[in-house]
């Protein structure tokens, strides 16, 4: 049942002021105070497919505290990782790509979930020939700046002349929406399902270009990963098990999201089905980041080429040294 735009108003309001309530007692990356042997694990605020953080402490071995840093955009995580900040991330692939172009002594340790994205506009928007002279709001940097130009592209308009771009934070997405100030947007959970049920659908999948439903992955510091080791083989196993449980509770999944963030649980419910929660580097997924990464370099989102062979570090995924 879709909502009048009034209560989206409210749920909108309901989320914004529960993330602010939270910005005082969650870490920052320079904090001080906290555990000083924990790992710290930056991933985004209410986004129910970087959520997997918030259950690693009950597969946590004993003695290991895992502290989440929460932050707003992908590259920030990145940047957290480059610096030693942050231990491991969970973060858009795009963000890992573009550290490791750049030398940034990061890794893709493992993947994290696919999907999570929606391409949705205004009702009378039904075909992607209804987007010309219309104007389209994207995260930049992302995987889904990637599959909207991919998109426009196959469908025959240009992304740079045939429609108006407008970047925006994933966070001012829905809200933009409802303000008019796009007409469409292809961008993530769960700006996509606060549309919809204020009466926007879904103009086509976002899925059908050569980047699949790629999207987020755990990423990992240089020196953590060469100096802990074990450590980082447990945390690790940590995450796998965290998706493991999510992918068969979605219930908890759910109640975790709407108590952390103070999310609406019937938007909540709607977004966490667009989610592929996932761990595997897979040959195919492997595959995929190597076709995202072509893509970044062919739409000017790299300067060059980040090395494939320097991407990917998979030794971590099998069962801890310790046990």
């Amino acid at each position: 049942m879709k909502r009048p735009f009034h209560q989206l108003f409210s749920i909108i309001g309901v989320l914004l002021l529960a993330v602010a309530g939270l910005t005082g007692c969650i870490a920052a990356p320079d904090s001080a105070g906290g555990d000083p042997g924990a790992i710290r694990i930056g991933t985004l605020r209410g986004q129910p497919h970087l959520y997997a953080p918030y259950f690693m402490q009950r597969f946590a071995p004993q003695g290991t505290t895992y502290e989440i840093v929460l932050f707003e955009n992908s590259p920030d995580i990145k940047n957290a990782l480059a610096s030693g900040a942050v231990d491991i991330g969970v973060l858009g692939a795009p963000a890992m790509l573009a550290g490791i172009a750049a030398n940034q002594d990061i890794a893709i340790i493992a993947s994290a979930a696919d999907g999570g994205s929606g391409f949705v506009g205004r009702p009378e928007i039904r075909t992607v020939q209804d987007l010309r002279g219309k104007r389209i709001g994207f995260p930049a940097g992302s995987s889904q700046e990637i599959a909207l130009k991919l998109t426009l592209s196959a469908k025959g308009l240009d992304p740079e002349t045939d429609v108006q771009l407008v970047n925006l934070a994933y966070s001012d997405m829905a809200g933009a929406y409802t303000a008019g100030r796009v007409d469409a947007f292809l961008s993530a959970e769960m700006g996509v399902s606060i549309a919809r049920q204020a009466g926007a659908h879904q103009i086509l999948s976002p899925y059908e270009t050569p980047i699949g439903a790629t999207n987020i992955v755990l990423g990992g510091n240089g020196r953590f990963l060469d100096e802990q080791p074990d450590r980082a083989r447990e945390t690790v196993q940590s995450f796998t098990r965290a998706i493991e449980f999510m992918q068969g509770d979605h219930d908890a999944w759910a109640a975790g999201l709407v108590e952390t963030f103070g999310m609406d649980r019937a938007v909540t419910d709607i977004a966490i089905q667009n989610v592929m929660l996932r761990w595997e580097l897979d040959d195919e997924f492997r595959q995929r980041v190597t076709e995202l990464a072509r893509q970044m370099l062919e739409f000017d989102q790299l300067p060059t080429a980040p090395d494939m062979a320097e991407v990917f570090r998979t030794e971590f995924l099998g069962t801890p040294a310790s046990q």
